[in-house]
Order: structure tokens, then C-alpha cells, then sequence
């Protein structure tokens, strides 16, 4: 096993990319904290992952307040004794332009995107140091290289989200913790379907998403979670600031769908 006797906590983790993560985490030997806001869904992510044998704790977290992220970093601790590895992974967004964006939606998208990732990292960092090692997954979005039209706070967030994984790779480094970021592009899960559904035509929409895919396909969520597995496994030992794109070569294309403009 990959992540044997390592503790993962995950953010985000009650559905999407994160409950992915947390349960190929959970296969390949980790036990594995649950992060996430919905408490219902949360629990029942819980559920399902000891279901299938993994050690799994879920704990309500809203990652924007600091009080609340402590409370998630003393809690994996009293469970399970350390914190190997973090996937910041919890995420919110918005389709507006800075110009139609209210401070209000402003600061609640950098919130969860972008100082949740630094208050998570913070409170892990001082577990990891005690051990003189430890992975932090960061996840970002083509978007922090890339963007479309009308994603201002969520371009920035990711944005910023890739210069502070390079930043605290240079920080870690010194007690052995890698700092990584993966770079996802048009992935199924619940969120972007809710993106999609809201276009004026949603059909449209969708069919000039999967014709714009090299691959011919959108990615799933355990595609994103196996980059995120090999970047916190010891394979990855000697990987530091870097940003992986796992877009399906998305990246090199010169344009996006119409639709989106």
C-alpha cells in the first residue's frame, strides 16, 4: 500500500474530487479525515468509506475561519496521533466578471479558495514539523494559467493558490514537506454541473465542452485523485513547487468553446 499507517486530512472531501481522494487515500492504507462544511453529506461520506474498511473521521470544517480550521487540526490529532498529509482541496465559485463581482462574493470565493488552503496549510505545517516530514496537496485549476470569461474571484483564488504552493515549497523544505499543486480542467463532479446547468443553453454547452477535449472526454474525479495519490506518496519524494496539469491536454488548445464567451 502507497499511503500504509499515513494520516490524510482532506478538504472538501464530502463528494466531488475530494470524497475521491479520500477514498483512493483510504485503499491505499491512509486513515483519512473528511473535511467539509455539509455535515449531512459528510457523515455519510464517513459511513460509506468505513464501510469499505478505512479508518475515516469526518469533521465539520469551514476552512475561510480560523477557529474552525484548528478545531480540525486538534481533532485529527487526538484521533490518530499526527497528520502526514493535506489536501486542500475544498473550493467555491462564482461566474461573474471583477467588475460585476460584490466584495461580499469577493471575499467569500478567496475565503474557501485561497486562505482556507493557507489556514489548513498553516495548522498542518506545525503537525508535520514535529515529525520532519509531510504532503501538501494543493488544488488549484487550469485556471490560475488559463481562464475564460466571467471567472474573476475564482481565476485569482487559483491563481494565488499556485504561487503559494511554490512559496511554501521553498518554506517546507528545510522539515522535509513537499508542497505540490494539481491543475484539473473540466472534471464531473457536482460543481460543474451546477456551472453548466446554469448556462442559457446548458445541451449546447455541453456538447462544445466535450468536443474542445483532446482526449475526447471530460476528466473524472479519480483521474484528478491519482495525481494527487502520486504526489503524496513517496514516489513523489523528491517533488517540491510544482503544478501538475492533469487536463487532458486541454492546456495547449488556443481557444475555448464559444459558448463560454
Amino acid at each position: 500500500m502507497r499511503l500504509k499507517d499515513k494520516v490524510s486530512v482532506i478538504t472538501g472531501a464530502s463528494q466531488g474530487i475530494g470524497y475521491a481522494v479520500a477514498k483512493m487515500f483510504g485503499n491505499e492504507g491512509s486513515k483519512v479525515v473528511i473535511a467539509d462544511l455539509n455535515e449531512e453529506l459528510g457523515l455519510k461520506a464517513e459511513k460509506e468509506l468505513k464501510e469499505l474498511g478505512i479508518e475515516a473521521l469526518f469533521v465539520k470544517t469551514d476552512v475561510a475561519i480560523e477557529e474552525s480550521v484548528i478545531n480540525l487540526m486538534n481533532k485529527t490529532v487526538d484521533q490518530f496521533k499526527r497528520i502526514d498529509i493535506l489536501v486542500n482541496n475544498a473550493a467555491a465559485t462564482i461566474r461573474k466578471s471583477a467588475a460585476d463581482t460584490s466584495l461580499e462574493e469577493w471575499n467569500k470565493i478567496l475565503g474557501v479558495n485561497l486562505t482556507g488552503a493557507f489556514l489548513c496549510s498553516k495548522y498542518a505545517v506545525k503537525e508535520m514539523e514535529k515529525q520532519n516530514s509531510g504532503a501538501i496537496v494543493n488544488m488549484a485549476s487550469w485556471h490560475a494559467d488559463k481562464t475564460i470569461t466571467r471567472f474573476a474571484a475564482y481565476a485569482a483564488s487559483k491563481g494565488g493558490m499556485t504561487a503559494l504552493t511554490r512559496q511554501m515549497a521553498l518554506d517546507c523544505g528545510a522539515n522535509n514537506i513537499r508542497v505540490n499543486a494539481v491543475l484539473p480542467s473540466t472534471v464531473d463532479t457536482p460543481m460543474l454541473y451546477e456551472t453548466m446547468n446554469n448556462l442559457p443553453e446548458p445541451d449546447e454547452a455541453w456538447k462544445q465542452t466535450l468536443d474542445f477535449q483532446p482526449l475526447g472526454r471530460i476528466a473524472t474525479a479519480d483521474d484528478i485523485a491519482y495525481a494527487c495519490l502520486y504526489l503524496a506518496s513517496d514516489e513523489a519524494g523528491y517533488v517540491s513547487g510544482h503544478s501538475l496539469r492533469v487536463d487532458g491536454g486541454t492546456y495547449v488548445k488556443v481557444a475555448r468553446p464559444l459558448m463560454f464567451d
